[in-house]
């Protein structure tokens, strides 16, 4: 199952998510399309959602069986914490909170832990 949530976003993106989802309620889209129409999706989210934000929870093969991605203002951030993902807030400059010790591999942004 795949859900998508849209904050702010034009109506157009609505109704096109109407194709492949069922709106559960105002902004939140819940569907099972396939990785390559999840795909499709993806990049026309990411290029029109302008100054809303849009955040999409797809299935992987994750300790948690799902994998997050973000898009557009302000939006709320996926932290990699020991393998578990957790979402990080925005800060009012609009940059997330980020810990000190962050390295960012594979597009995600996990902690490098100090050995004593």
């Amino acid at each position: 199952m795949t859900v998508v949530v849209l904050i702010a976003a034009p109506p157009g993106l609505r109704g096109h998510l109407t194709r492949w989802f069922v709106e559960v309620a105002a902004g939140v889209y819940v569907g099972n399309p396939n990785p390559r129409i999840r795909e499709r999706l993806w990049s026309v989210l990411a290029e029109r959602i302008h100054d809303g934000q849009v955040v999409m929870i797809e299935p992987a093969a994750t300790e948690q069986g799902w994998s997050t991605r973000t898009a557009g203002r302000d939006r709320w951030t996926p932290v990699d914490f020991d393998g578990l993902t957790l979402m990080a807030r925005p800060r009012q400059s609009g940059q997330p909170w980020r810990p000190a010790n962050e390295v960012k591999q594979n597009g995600m942004i996990t902690r490098q832990h100090r050995r004593s």
